[in-house]
């Protein structure tokens, strides 16, 4: 719940504080896919979670939320798909390799080096959403959800952003 630091505008010499309270658990964590298909929109597919700190509710993505995103994203996108991905320990359990070797025919996935932020898409479309959030004070972990999804939204319905983030990453797209 700590806020993330921008930058903002303030009168010449008076640098502008907000206040906010330290306490409240609570953790907001996103695994999204930026997706391109030959002749269509760029995609953005994410899956949300909201972890409020209670006693049994799990606080990160297990494998199983990878594989059922990635099971979602070729219903949505139709056809085969080609992922590339960072060496999250999610990504590298041994069933999830066992679901990619089941599922080769529609399924190739690029592992990224142990640290390439520069070559993964989608860090650029997380940083394109803290910025938007970068002055936002929230109250609860309630209202910092509310506040990613509807910045979310906003990047899913201007596909030109997605580009952007694919084609900084090296992923050239013909078209």
């Amino acid at each position: 719940m700590r806020p993330p630091r921008a930058r903002t505008w303030g009168r010449v010499g008076r640098t502008p504080v907000v206040h906010v309270r330290g306490r409240g658990s609570g953790r907001v964590s996103i695994a999204g896919m930026a997706c391109y298909k030959q002749g269509e929109r760029s995609r953005l597919i994410y899956k949300f979670r909201v972890h409020r700190g209670r006693k049994g509710e799990p606080k990160a993505f297990t494998w199983q939320d990878y594989r059922d995103l990635i099971v979602r994203a070729r219903a949505q996108l139709g056809g085969p798909i080609v992922l590339v991905w960072d060496n999250l320990s999610a990504h590298l359990m041994p069933p999830m390799k066992e679901f990619i070797a089941a599922n080769s025919d529609w399924l190739t996935v690029f592992q990224l080096p142990s640290y390439a932020p520069d070559l993964n898409p989608q860090e650029g479309i997380w940083a394109l959403m803290k910025r938007e959030i970068g002055n936002l004070a929230v109250v609860n972990v309630d209202h910092l959800a509310k506040a990613v999804k509807r910045r979310l939204k906003k990047i899913q319905y201007r596909p030109h952003l997605i580009d952007g983030c694919l084609t900084s990453a090296g992923l050239i797209m013909d078209g």
